[in-house]
């Protein structure tokens, strides 16, 4: 029997990697769709290495995306991620990456979903699917085609490319679809939430980017500075992370119990834990100053730490940062608000939000942060029918 031979695009966008898609040419079928890009990915792999497959067996590098013409008047595209899990047959659809949001509009452009000028900055009008928000990307032009190749540099990447900026418009959740319900779910800026084998764990739980919890880094007992070889290996580590996160997502109401949190919805909500800045030495060696950042910032991702930052961390972050009271404004202090730079494994982000109050209440107007994306591979990808 022959193989499946799908269009596809090999992407990076920021710090992550991924298989795009247009929709057309994905099976209708959500169950078959699901066994094609499990199938594409390479998962499930009880070695956990994605060796039969497009997938690179991290958290950073297991995603796909699939995008299609927006019959929303106010987009352009319609963009839908799934994070695959590496050693289970899941695909977690619940939330948004925002690294690879940056690729979404120079896929679009390219595959001709979207007109464009020659030269200058093309507008990319986005709606996010997962977690049904908008997101305008601002994608550099140049000869008639995408430009890829420039000066901007991203820690975590390690070539320079084009800056892509990203405006996530209303990144709040406010109808509880994207899962919580409102910017703070349980309508408290900070909670404590009895964890089992953990005890009393103190949280800010947001709907922001996609929901995210942020404890102190102290509570698990680091110092905030930890590289992926401080954590990744450590197994009673990562159970003690993952029963935060997963009674976290209880507390936001986004599943019924942790059990169901750690076997259906791996990618959300994320776990992020924060510190008062310190130096510390970046993955790559690089030494990053006190001085240098706001706070510290390290976000576990799919059950291990990440080696960078999720993008919808980051943008999380910057709105915490702009509230009063949030863990992360205690630790950023409130000259952060607006605009936070934080210290991650890889280096260091700069991200900003606009938040006011409104009758009470607040309301985050957008996040601005940017990013670069280029084509790693295009043809197709081929998929054993059974």
């Amino acid at each position: 029997m022959s193989q499946l031979k799908i269009p596809a695009v090999y992407m990076r966008g920021g710090t992550s990697k991924g298989v795009f898609f247009l929709a057309e040419h994905l099976p209708a079928d959500v169950e078959e769709r699901e066994r094609v890009l499990l199938r594409v990915t390479g998962s499930p792999d009880r070695y956990g290495k994605h060796i039969d497959g497009m997938g690179g067996a991290t958290s950073s590098t297991s995603k796909v995306v699939i995008v299609s013409r927006s019959t929303r008047p106010d987009c352009d595209v319609d963009y839908l991620f799934g994070a695959v899990a590496i050693d289970r047959p899941v695909i977690d659809w619940s939330g948004n990456c925002g690294n690879l949001t940056c690729a979404v509009g120079p896929f679009a452009i390219s595959q001709g979903l979207v007109s464009a000028p020659s030269d200058g900055l093309a507008t990319v009008r986005i709606w996010q699917a997962n977690i049904r928000k908008k997101i305008i990307a601002h994608v550099p032009m140049q000869d008639g085609a995408v430009q890829e190749e420039g000066c901007f540099t991203l820690d975590g990447v390690a070539f320079a490319g084009a800056e892509i900026r990203l405006e996530f418009i209303e990144p709040a959740s406010d109808d509880g679809e994207a899962g919580g319900g409102g910017l703070f779910p349980t309508g408290r800026v900070i909670d404590t939430v009895d964890v089992p084998g953990v005890g009393a764990v103190e949280m800010t739980l947001i709907n922001a980017g996609n929901p995210t919890i942020f404890m102190h880094a102290a509570r698990l007992g680091l110092r905030g500075t930890e590289l992926q070889g401080d954590v990744n290996a450590d197994a009673e580590l990562l159970k003690r992370a993952e029963a935060i996160r997963a009674h976290g997502a209880v507390a936001m109401g986004l599943v019924a119990s942790a059990e169901q949190a750690t076997a259906q919805r791996p990618h959300t909500p994320k776990l992020v834990f924060v510190a008062a800045p310190r130096a510390y030495a970046a993955s790559d060696g690089k030494h990053i100053e006190a001085s240098d950042i706001d706070l510290l910032a390290r976000s576990f991702s799919m059950g291990l730490l990440h080696h960078a930052m999720p993008g919808t961390s980051a943008v999380a972050i910057a709105v915490a940062a702009a509230i009063p009271g949030t863990l992360v404004n205690q630790v950023a202090g409130a000259g952060a608000a607006g605009r936070v730079r934080f210290g991650h494994p890889s280096g260091v982000l700069s991200v900003g939000a606009e938040a006011r109050q409104a009758q009470g209440e607040w309301v985050v107007t957008k996040a601005v942060m940017s990013r670069s994306a280029r084509r790693l591979m295009e043809g197709a990808v081929f998929v054993p029918q059974r």
